[in-house]
């Protein structure tokens, strides 16, 4: 217990937990538009971008964290612009986040595209043709009916957060 109860020990949990939130949250803001597209959307290259989204869940982590030291790394392709400018992301906390959205995001887009499906566009409909602005019907309509989708993914979208090793340690390191 006294291991479990160190200073350490609560500062290491209380990092998790915050990156955690910090993914989740980014997961919700990049998630709900992405699905809300793959879902109501057709268009030229559906297929790539859902492979695209998806492809966390079939990579090893440590390969995802790979891509992302190739990406954001000094050298990586855009980690070269932003060393320029001063702005270092591999191996920071700022790396736990982007490590813990990128194997997290597929998780909430899933969920949340399959609510999205399931309960349809005719409510959406309904609002439309009463008036409702489409801002006013996502706000009021579709995410009303898909909030437990929402809420399911971003559940399972922290525990992968929180539960995060390969793509964590090869891109951020031991913080």
């Amino acid at each position: 217990i006294p291991l479990i109860t160190s200073e350490s020990s609560l500062t290491a949990l209380g990092l998790s937990l915050r990156t955690s939130a910090a993914s989740t949250a980014l997961c919700i803001v990049f998630g709900v538009p992405l699905a809300l597209v793959l879902a109501r959307s057709p268009f030229p290259g559906q297929r790539l971008l859902r492979a695209f989204v998806l492809l966390p869940l079939v990579l090893p982590p440590v390969v995802g964290g790979i891509a992302l030291l190739y990406t954001f790394g000094r050298q990586g392709l855009l980690g070269k612009n932003l060393d320029l400018v001063g702005i270092q992301i591999a191996f920071s906390t700022t790396a736990v986040v982007l490590a813990q959205t990128f194997v997290a995001l597929p998780f909430l887009v899933v969920s949340l595209e399959g609510a999205l499906r399931t309960a349809g566009n005719k409510y959406e409909a309904v609002a439309a043709t009463l008036g409702a602005r489409p801002t006013t019907v996502l706000r009021r309509v579709t995410i009303p009916l898909v909030l437990p989708g929402l809420a399911s993914g971003a559940v399972l979208s922290f525990a992968r957060s929180l539960g995060e090793f390969g793509a964590t340690l090869t891109f951020a390191g031991s913080l």
